[in-house]
Parts: structure tokens; C-alpha cells; sequence
């Protein structure tokens, strides 16, 4: 099997989600302040900035042969201000939260008591929400991407962008971590919006060389995003 030159990963620019999840934690609300579906998001004001700064960034960078998006619209706007063609995959899709998109961790315990109960049994790894998916759901589709692009893109070099959840699953499916692993991973990073994770082909193999690099939009005039203190919901 082949392997890519490079993989670049590359979360999302700061999106009118990623502010409105803030608020809601500030506020100690039940769920977010949302007019738009999940996959219709926007980018906000600094993240449109920081999306023009990522593409800057990358114009100074070897260029990539391929950039392959995630078909949410905070993701492909992200994609497309790197100037270079795009590709939709769904696979690179946010994790779906099933029943408790839009809702805070506040908002699951409140309307969903046994399922808040049931997260905390079986753990954040394999746990899947009403009508969503869990971790290794999302690996999954991340084992099925991996398998294409080294299939496809055998020598060339690769850029991703997608979503925090995501990111995480690429780290765990690539690096070969243990449920345990991914879990410290997760509870000690916060990927930001707009970094760059990068991964060289050594010997075939994959090997990660900069993760969660904000190199791209700090420091400059582009605003810091805005971090939740926390996961959104359970799961």
C-alpha cells in the first residue's frame, strides 16, 4: 500500500457555532443560539480572517496536490480559502451528535437523564448519542478515508480540513493509540480553529511531525477563536 508525501490536517476556521457554544457555557444555557443547521454554519467575522491567513500561510508551504473538505459549509469555506482545488468528502464530516446537536452538557443531563447516566458508563470512546455517532464511529470513517487517499494519492501531499472530533480520530487511528491515550490526548488539547497537524511519510509510514500548530494565524492581527472551557455535550 502506498503512503502520501504529507498529510496536512487542518481544523476549521472560527465559525458563528464555535461563539454561540461560548456564549451558551456563559450563560449556563440549555443549548445554543443557533438559526442554522449543523452543516450550515458559517464562518464568523475572525474566521473568515483566519481562514485568509491560513491560505497566505499555505502559499509559502510546499503545495499541497489535493485538498479534500469536509462538505459543511465552515469547513469548504475554510477549504476554498486556501486557492487551490477542492474536493468534498463527506467523510470529513463533524461528528454527528444525533439528538443532542445544539444542546450543552447542561442541556443533555437536563432532557436526557439516562442517557447523561449511560455516557458516563460506558465512556466517551464508544458511547453514541440518540441518533449520532461515537468515536469509533467517526475512526471509522476516518480508517475508509486513510485507505483512499493512500490508494490515490500514493507520493503526494494531502491536505484535510475538518472538525475538533475528527482531528482527534485521525491522531488515534494514525498514531495507534489505546482508548486511554486518545482520552488524555482530548482532555489536555484543544485543537484550535485554523491550526495545522502535520504528518511525513517515513519509510511508508506515517509519522506526525507539528500537531495543532497556530503558526498560521499567531501572532498576527487575526483574532485568537473563542475556546469553549469545555465539551459542548457528553460524548
Amino acid at each position: 500500500m502506498g503512503s502520501p508525501a504529507a498529510l496536512w490536517l487542518v481544523r476549521h476556521a472560527e465559525s458563528a457555532g464555535n461563539l454561540a457554544d461560548v456564549a451558551a457555557h456563559a450563560a449556563d444555557a440549555a443549548e445554543l443560539d443557533l438559526q442554522w443547521r449543523d452543516a450550515d454554519t458559517p464562518l464568523s467575522e475572525a474566521g473568515l480572517e483566519q481562514a485568509k491567513a491560513l491560505g497566505e500561510w499555505f502559499r509559502g508551504q510546499p503545495q499541497p496536490d489535493v485538498v479534500l473538505t469536509s462538505p459543511y459549509l465552515r469547513a469548504r469555506d475554510t477549504a476554498e480559502a486556501l486557492g487551490l482545488p477542492v474536493r468534498l468528502d463527506e467523510r470529513l464530516r463533524e461528528r454527528d451528535l444525533g439528538a443532542f446537536d445544539g444542546l450543552t452538557r447542561r442541556g443533555v443531563t437536563e432532557r436526557y437523564p439516562d442517557e447523561a447516566a449511560r455516557s458516563s458508563r460506558v465512556g466517551k470512546v464508544y458511547y453514541r448519542p440518540p441518533g449520532g455517532e461515537s468515536w469509533s464511529d467517526v475512526a471509522l470513517r476516518v480508517r475508509s478515508l486513510l485507505g483512499d487517499i493512500r490508494a490515490e494519492y500514493d507520493g503526494q501531499r494531502v491536505v484535510c480540513v475538518t472538525h475538533q472530533a475528527v482531528l482527534m480520530c485521525f491522531r488515534w487511528v494514525l498514531d495507534g493509540m489505546s482508548e486511554a491515550e486518545v482520552l488524555e490526548l482530548d482532555a489536555t488539547s484543544r485543537v484550535g480553529n485554523a491550526s495545522v497537524s502535520r504528518y511525513a511519510s517515513h519509510e511508508g509510514r506515517l509519522v506526525l511531525e507539528a500537531f495543532d500548530d497556530r503558526t498560521a494565524v499567531t501572532p498576527r492581527d487575526v483574532p485568537e477563536t473563542a475556546e469553549p472551557p469545555a465539551e459542548a455535550v457528553i460524548g
